[in-house]
Protein backbone atom coordinates (compact mmCIF):
# COMPACT_ATOMS: atom_id res chain seq x y z
CA UNK A 1 0.00 0.00 0.00
CA UNK A 2 2.93 2.33 0.60
CA UNK A 3 4.80 1.53 -2.66
CA UNK A 4 1.79 2.17 -4.48
CA UNK A 5 1.49 5.54 -2.75
CA UNK A 6 4.54 6.63 -3.50
CA UNK A 7 4.73 5.37 -7.13
CA UNK A 8 1.24 7.57 -7.50
CA UNK A 9 2.60 10.82 -5.74
CA UNK A 10 5.38 10.47 -8.64
CA UNK A 11 3.14 9.92 -11.37
CA UNK A 12 1.62 13.25 -10.17
CA UNK A 13 4.43 14.87 -9.60
CA UNK A 14 5.88 14.11 -12.92
CA UNK A 15 2.44 15.14 -14.70
CA UNK A 16 2.28 18.53 -13.01
CA UNK A 17 5.82 19.30 -14.52
CA UNK A 18 4.83 18.29 -18.03
CA UNK A 19 1.38 20.13 -17.77
CA UNK A 20 3.45 23.08 -16.16
CA UNK A 21 5.96 22.94 -18.66
CA UNK A 22 4.31 22.24 -21.95
CA UNK A 23 1.83 24.48 -22.42
CA UNK A 24 4.11 27.52 -21.74
CA UNK A 25 6.80 26.14 -24.21
CA UNK A 26 3.89 25.40 -26.59
CA UNK A 27 2.68 28.65 -26.58
CA UNK A 28 5.10 29.50 -29.60
CA UNK A 29 3.68 31.40 -32.45
CA UNK A 30 1.17 33.32 -30.07
CA UNK A 31 0.62 36.35 -31.90
CA UNK A 32 -1.04 37.95 -29.52
CA UNK A 33 1.34 37.20 -26.40
CA UNK A 34 3.02 40.29 -24.98
CA UNK A 35 6.56 38.79 -26.46
CA UNK A 36 5.58 36.27 -29.12
CA UNK A 37 8.33 33.26 -29.62
CA UNK A 38 8.93 30.63 -31.65
CA UNK A 39 7.31 32.12 -34.62
CA UNK A 40 7.42 30.78 -38.25
CA UNK A 41 8.81 33.17 -41.28
CA UNK A 42 5.00 34.00 -42.20
CA UNK A 43 4.59 34.93 -38.69
CA UNK A 44 7.17 37.16 -38.34
CA UNK A 45 6.20 39.39 -41.50
CA UNK A 46 2.49 39.55 -39.89
CA UNK A 47 4.06 40.68 -36.58
CA UNK A 48 6.51 43.31 -37.75
CA UNK A 49 3.74 44.48 -40.23
CA UNK A 50 1.79 45.03 -37.54
CA UNK A 51 4.39 47.00 -35.56
CA UNK A 52 5.20 49.13 -38.58
CA UNK A 53 1.11 49.59 -38.86
CA UNK A 54 1.05 50.86 -35.17
CA UNK A 55 3.88 53.23 -35.88
CA UNK A 56 2.81 54.97 -38.66
CA UNK A 57 -0.50 55.35 -37.03
CA UNK A 58 1.25 57.14 -33.87
CA UNK A 59 3.56 59.07 -35.79
CA UNK A 60 0.44 59.93 -38.20
CA UNK A 61 -1.71 61.38 -35.08
CA UNK A 62 1.28 62.90 -33.48
CA UNK A 63 1.85 65.34 -36.80
CA UNK A 64 -1.73 65.57 -37.15
CA UNK A 65 -2.07 67.11 -33.45
CA UNK A 66 1.34 69.29 -34.14
CA UNK A 67 -0.87 70.89 -37.11
CA UNK A 68 -3.76 71.70 -35.51
CA UNK A 69 -1.56 72.95 -32.87
CA UNK A 70 0.47 75.61 -34.92
CA UNK A 71 -2.37 76.51 -36.99
CA UNK A 72 -4.16 77.30 -33.77
CA UNK A 73 -1.16 79.43 -32.77
CA UNK A 74 -0.79 80.95 -36.24
CA UNK A 75 -4.61 81.62 -36.29
CA UNK A 76 -3.88 83.77 -33.31
CA UNK A 77 -1.00 85.28 -34.07
CA UNK A 78 -2.78 86.50 -37.20
CA UNK A 79 -5.76 87.80 -35.13
CA UNK A 80 -3.53 89.85 -33.26
CA UNK A 81 -1.60 91.55 -35.47
CA UNK A 82 -4.67 92.73 -37.37
CA UNK A 83 -6.09 93.94 -34.18
CA UNK A 84 -2.96 95.92 -33.60
CA UNK A 85 -2.83 97.29 -37.14
CA UNK A 86 -6.63 98.60 -36.61
CA UNK A 87 -4.93 100.16 -33.66
CA UNK A 88 -2.29 102.03 -35.37
CA UNK A 89 -4.28 103.12 -38.11
CA UNK A 90 -6.64 104.34 -35.75
CA UNK A 91 -3.83 106.42 -33.76
CA UNK A 92 -2.81 107.81 -36.78
CA UNK A 93 -6.02 109.12 -37.74
CA UNK A 94 -6.60 110.61 -34.73
CA UNK A 95 -3.34 112.21 -34.94
CA UNK A 96 -4.01 113.89 -38.35
CA UNK A 97 -7.13 115.01 -37.07
CA UNK A 98 -5.98 116.76 -34.41
CA UNK A 99 -2.82 118.53 -36.60
CA UNK A 100 -5.32 119.56 -39.06
CA UNK A 101 -8.20 120.82 -36.34
CA UNK A 102 -5.36 122.89 -35.01
CA UNK A 103 -6.75 122.69 -31.38
CA UNK A 104 -6.15 125.03 -28.86
CA UNK A 105 -3.53 124.00 -25.76
CA UNK A 106 -0.58 123.37 -27.74
CA UNK A 107 1.34 122.45 -25.04
CA UNK A 108 -1.57 119.57 -24.35
CA UNK A 109 -1.40 118.63 -28.12
CA UNK A 110 2.09 118.57 -28.05
CA UNK A 111 2.22 115.62 -25.34
CA UNK A 112 -1.01 113.83 -26.36
CA UNK A 113 0.90 113.65 -30.02
CA UNK A 114 4.03 112.59 -28.66
CA UNK A 115 2.25 109.87 -26.63
CA UNK A 116 0.74 108.79 -29.56
CA UNK A 117 3.66 108.29 -31.56
CA UNK A 118 4.72 106.43 -28.94
CA UNK A 119 2.39 104.00 -28.96
CA UNK A 120 2.13 103.77 -32.41
CA UNK A 121 6.26 103.02 -32.68
CA UNK A 122 5.71 100.49 -29.99
CA UNK A 123 2.51 99.21 -32.60
CA UNK A 124 4.91 98.98 -35.19
CA UNK A 125 7.67 97.14 -33.25
CA UNK A 126 5.15 94.48 -31.87
CA UNK A 127 3.95 94.18 -34.93
CA UNK A 128 7.45 93.22 -36.91
CA UNK A 129 8.01 90.69 -33.65
CA UNK A 130 5.00 88.79 -34.87
CA UNK A 131 5.65 88.99 -38.72
CA UNK A 132 8.63 87.46 -37.53
CA UNK A 133 7.31 84.83 -35.41
CA UNK A 134 4.80 84.17 -38.19
CA UNK A 135 7.89 83.56 -40.48
CA UNK A 136 9.56 81.24 -37.83
CA UNK A 137 6.22 79.23 -37.48
CA UNK A 138 5.77 78.53 -41.43
CA UNK A 139 9.21 77.72 -41.62
CA UNK A 140 8.27 74.41 -39.30
CA UNK A 141 4.98 73.96 -40.91
CA UNK A 142 6.79 73.66 -44.28
CA UNK A 143 9.16 70.87 -42.19
CA UNK A 144 6.54 68.62 -40.57
CA UNK A 145 4.21 68.82 -44.39
CA UNK A 146 7.41 67.38 -45.75
CA UNK A 147 7.30 64.69 -43.79
CA UNK A 148 3.72 64.14 -43.32
CA UNK A 149 2.17 61.15 -43.77
CA UNK A 150 -1.55 61.95 -45.74
CA UNK A 151 -4.64 59.83 -44.65
CA UNK A 152 -4.40 58.74 -48.22
CA UNK A 153 -0.74 57.46 -47.93
CA UNK A 154 -1.58 55.48 -45.13
CA UNK A 155 -4.35 54.13 -46.31
CA UNK A 156 -2.52 53.21 -49.63
CA UNK A 157 -0.23 51.09 -47.29
CA UNK A 158 -2.69 49.75 -45.46
CA UNK A 159 -4.31 48.48 -49.16
CA UNK A 160 -0.66 47.65 -49.83
CA UNK A 161 -0.61 45.50 -46.90
CA UNK A 162 -3.82 43.67 -47.04
CA UNK A 163 -3.05 42.84 -50.52
CA UNK A 164 0.10 41.05 -49.58
CA UNK A 165 -2.27 39.38 -46.89
CA UNK A 166 -4.17 37.96 -49.30
CA UNK A 167 -1.59 36.83 -51.91
CA UNK A 168 0.19 35.00 -48.39
CA UNK A 169 -3.28 33.35 -47.87
CA UNK A 170 -3.68 32.68 -51.57
CA UNK A 171 0.33 30.98 -51.81
CA UNK A 172 -0.35 28.92 -48.16
CA UNK A 173 -3.59 27.38 -49.40
CA UNK A 174 -1.77 26.42 -52.66
CA UNK A 175 1.08 25.05 -50.85
CA UNK A 176 -1.87 22.71 -48.52
CA UNK A 177 -3.59 21.99 -51.64
CA UNK A 178 -0.61 19.93 -52.66
CA UNK A 179 -1.94 16.32 -52.51
CA UNK A 180 -0.18 12.93 -52.57
CA UNK A 181 -1.11 10.93 -55.62
CA UNK A 182 -4.62 9.31 -54.79
CA UNK A 183 -3.42 5.59 -53.46
CA UNK A 184 -4.93 4.04 -50.33
CA UNK A 185 -3.98 5.26 -47.17
CA UNK A 186 -1.83 2.55 -46.08
CA UNK A 187 -0.03 2.52 -48.95
CA UNK A 188 0.68 6.45 -49.28
CA UNK A 189 1.82 6.34 -45.16
CA UNK A 190 4.54 3.08 -46.38
CA UNK A 191 5.30 6.28 -49.65
CA UNK A 192 5.86 8.49 -46.98
CA UNK A 193 7.88 6.51 -44.65
CA UNK A 194 10.10 5.33 -47.76
CA UNK A 195 10.74 9.13 -48.99
CA UNK A 196 11.60 9.84 -45.48
CA UNK A 197 14.34 7.39 -45.47
CA UNK A 198 15.82 8.91 -47.88
CA UNK A 199 15.61 11.94 -47.12
CA UNK A 200 13.00 13.61 -49.90
CA UNK A 201 11.97 15.67 -47.06
CA UNK A 202 9.81 17.77 -48.93
CA UNK A 203 7.61 14.58 -50.64
CA UNK A 204 7.55 13.20 -47.90
CA UNK A 205 6.21 15.93 -45.87
CA UNK A 206 3.84 16.61 -48.80
CA UNK A 207 2.77 12.73 -48.13
CA UNK A 208 2.29 13.12 -44.66
CA UNK A 209 0.29 16.40 -44.64
CA UNK A 210 -2.21 14.51 -47.01
CA UNK A 211 -2.39 11.53 -44.21
CA UNK A 212 -3.32 14.60 -41.97
CA UNK A 213 -5.92 15.72 -44.09
CA UNK A 214 -7.51 12.32 -44.24
CA UNK A 215 -7.71 11.45 -40.97
CA UNK A 216 -5.28 8.61 -40.93
CA UNK A 217 -2.88 8.09 -38.51
CA UNK A 218 -2.51 12.36 -37.81
CA UNK A 219 -0.64 12.09 -34.67
CA UNK A 220 2.36 9.96 -36.17
CA UNK A 221 2.07 12.21 -39.09
CA UNK A 222 2.51 15.43 -37.04
CA UNK A 223 5.34 13.83 -35.18
CA UNK A 224 7.17 13.17 -38.42
CA UNK A 225 6.70 16.29 -39.82
CA UNK A 226 7.89 18.31 -36.88
CA UNK A 227 10.99 15.77 -37.27
CA UNK A 228 11.74 16.64 -40.71
CA UNK A 229 11.64 20.54 -39.62
CA UNK A 230 13.78 19.57 -36.84
CA UNK A 231 16.34 18.51 -39.29
CA UNK A 232 16.02 21.30 -41.12
CA UNK A 233 16.73 23.50 -37.92
CA UNK A 234 13.17 25.15 -38.42
CA UNK A 235 12.54 24.80 -35.06
CA UNK A 236 9.16 27.13 -34.84
CA UNK A 237 7.69 24.67 -37.38
CA UNK A 238 8.91 21.88 -35.44
CA UNK A 239 7.50 22.89 -32.21
CA UNK A 240 4.02 23.79 -33.87
CA UNK A 241 3.76 19.73 -35.31
CA UNK A 242 5.14 18.37 -31.69
CA UNK A 243 2.24 20.52 -29.79
CA UNK A 244 -0.07 18.57 -32.47
CA UNK A 245 0.94 15.61 -32.50
CA UNK A 246 1.11 14.99 -28.15
CA UNK A 247 -2.41 17.34 -28.41
CA UNK A 248 -3.66 14.23 -30.16
CA UNK A 249 -2.07 11.30 -28.51
CA UNK A 250 0.07 12.09 -25.57
CA UNK A 251 1.31 8.46 -24.59
CA UNK A 252 2.78 7.65 -28.26
CA UNK A 253 6.07 5.42 -27.83
CA UNK A 254 7.69 8.49 -29.30
CA UNK A 255 7.14 11.00 -26.81
CA UNK A 256 10.58 10.76 -25.16
CA UNK A 257 11.85 11.90 -28.65
CA UNK A 258 9.21 14.11 -29.00
CA UNK A 259 9.67 15.87 -25.86
CA UNK A 260 13.79 15.78 -26.56
CA UNK A 261 13.41 17.57 -29.87
CA UNK A 262 11.08 19.63 -28.48
CA UNK A 263 13.16 20.95 -25.57
CA UNK A 264 16.28 21.27 -28.00
CA UNK A 265 14.62 23.65 -30.37
CA UNK A 266 13.38 26.06 -27.70
CA UNK A 267 17.35 25.88 -26.50
CA UNK A 268 17.65 26.41 -30.24
CA UNK A 269 15.67 29.43 -30.35
CA UNK A 270 16.85 31.25 -27.24
CA UNK A 271 13.95 30.03 -25.11
CA UNK A 272 15.89 28.24 -22.27
CA UNK A 273 14.01 28.50 -19.20
CA UNK A 274 10.78 26.41 -21.23
CA UNK A 275 13.28 24.21 -22.64
CA UNK A 276 15.03 23.20 -19.56
CA UNK A 277 11.38 22.44 -17.66
CA UNK A 278 11.33 19.78 -20.82
CA UNK A 279 14.78 18.51 -19.80
CA UNK A 280 13.59 17.90 -16.56
CA UNK A 281 10.78 16.71 -16.79
CA UNK A 282 12.43 14.15 -19.77
CA UNK A 283 14.49 13.24 -16.98
CA UNK A 284 11.52 12.47 -14.30
CA UNK A 285 9.74 10.55 -16.68
CA UNK A 286 12.04 8.71 -18.45
CA UNK A 287 15.33 8.14 -16.44
CA UNK A 288 16.98 5.27 -17.96
CA UNK A 289 15.79 6.18 -21.59
CA UNK A 290 18.67 8.05 -24.25
CA UNK A 291 16.93 10.92 -24.02
CA UNK A 292 17.48 11.66 -20.70
CA UNK A 293 20.72 11.46 -20.68
CA UNK A 294 20.69 13.57 -23.50
CA UNK A 295 18.27 15.91 -21.31
CA UNK A 296 20.73 16.33 -18.90
CA UNK A 297 23.75 17.44 -21.29
CA UNK A 298 22.03 20.17 -22.22
CA UNK A 299 20.83 20.96 -18.25
CA UNK A 300 24.77 20.61 -17.26
CA UNK A 301 25.19 23.51 -19.74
Amino acid sequence: MKNSKLVFLFSFTVSSLLYSAEPSAFGAGDLTSPQPYGLTSNEKVILETKKKLKKVAQKSNYQENQLDSLRERIDGLQSIIESLSRKAHNNKVKIQNLVQNNEQNFKTNSEYEQRLAQEIQNNTLEIEKLKLAIEKLSDVLDKINLDYITKDEFNNLVNDINAFKVLMAKELKATHQKSAPKIKSADLYNQAKRYYDKKYYSKAIDAYEELIKRHYKPAYAHYMIGEMYFKRKDYAKAISYFKKSSKLYSKASYMPTLMLHTAISMYKTGDKSHANAFFQAIVKKYPNSKEAKEAKKYLDL
